[in-house]
């Protein structure tokens, strides 16, 4: 497996495009929360539902994109498949696990506990890519865990009513995220183009997605046809889930998995950790609710973590170069 270090010296700048590109991939992923409250509360759709339909717009718009703009990415390459049918695992089991972990243990909890994959993220990158765990990256994770708290309304002892099962749930879609941040870096370091392993991932994960979207819906007591087309001829309804799969999904899944090209698996998970920063924010601005103190406080905390983080870096970068010069002298 190929090691992973720290970026070069000689060039920051790809540092500083590598925390732009998390950050818009974050950006993206904070309308998704808002697109999925509409849905599912405006039109009681299933959440194995929305993700399957959700799932095959991504691999829409991609191939449209594709296709338009460089048609060889639309080409899996060579012995790809399998990996790409493991990589479309891990997003859908990841997905159904985030559900659970709502269903069963709240939205406030469920979101700490998803971003307990930043430590998980940390500690395996460590042991399989050996990217460093300085003590400057386990502050940056615990104050962004922190803030993760007070931004989700997680301090309340009432959102964390919680039976064992939904506790291993929670953690085990932080772990599962976690993976599938290493498999990003994996993908990076194989040289398979982001964009290619977004489609192929996706569509493997809509395909998976379809029988238990069927089973679900039968348990519920529907027909296969009222599953799979709950929105009926509501255009407007599957408008907003379109958009939700070519925008938001593909903005945050694409950039996200393009950033690793540029940084350390446990870096970018680091910076995704505001997305409920941002979240907060688009739902005070678009759905007039409040932003409470402790919301503030905890935005603060998780923006704080990332700039310690950049700042850290770029310290590092010019004591390396600085040790470069003087061996050449």
């Amino acid at each position: 497996m190929e090691k992973s270090s720290i970026l070069p010296a000689s060039d920051p700048a790809r540092l500083a495009k590598g925390y732009l590109i998390c950050l818009a991939a974050t950006f993206s992923w904070a309308f998704t929360g808002i697109f999925i409250r509409y849905l599912t509360v405006n039109y009681q759709l299933s959440p194995l539902t929305l993700s399957f339909w959700r799932d095959v717009f991504v691999v829409t718009g991609l191939v449209i994109i594709l296709s338009v703009s460089n048609r060889s990415l639309l080409l899996p390459g060579k012995g790809r498949l399998p990996y790409f049918a493991l990589y479309g695992l891990i997003v859908t089991l990841f997905n159904g696990l985030w559900s659970f972990s709502v269903a069963l243990n709240g939205a406030a909890a469920a979101t700490v506990l998803a971003y307990s994959s930043a430590a998980f993220t940390a500690l395996l990158a460590w042991r399989l890519f050996h990217e460093p765990l300085t003590p400057i990256k386990i502050l940056a994770v615990s104050l962004g865990l922190a803030g993760c708290v007070l931004v989700a309304g997680a301090y309340d002892a009432s959102a964390w009513a919680l039976n064992p099962f939904g506790i291993l749930t929670g953690l085990c879609s932080g772990l599962i995220f976690a993976v599938y941040s290493l498999m990003g870096k994996l993908t990076a370091n194989r040289g398979i183009n982001s964009w290619t392993a977004l489609l192929y991932s996706f569509a493997f994960a809509a395909a998976y997605f379809l029988p238990l979207c069927l089973v679900g819906g039968a348990i519920q007591g529907h027909s296969p046809l009222k599953t799979l087309f709950w929105l009926e001829k509501d255009w407007f309804g599957w408008l907003v889930l379109f958009v939700l799969g070519v925008g938001p999904t593909i903005g945050g899944f694409g950039f996200y998995s393009l950033s690793l090209n540029y940084l350390q698996a446990s870096i970018a998970n680091l910076i995704a950790m505001l997305e409920p920063v941002i979240t907060a924010v688009l739902a005070y601005l678009l759905l007039d609710e409040l932003l409470t103190p402790p919301q503030l406080i905890g935005g603060t905390m998780i923006l704080s973590s990332v700039i310690i983080l950049r700042l850290f870096e770029a310290r590092f970068i010019r004591k390396e170069t600085t040790d470069q010069v003087a061996l050449t002298d």
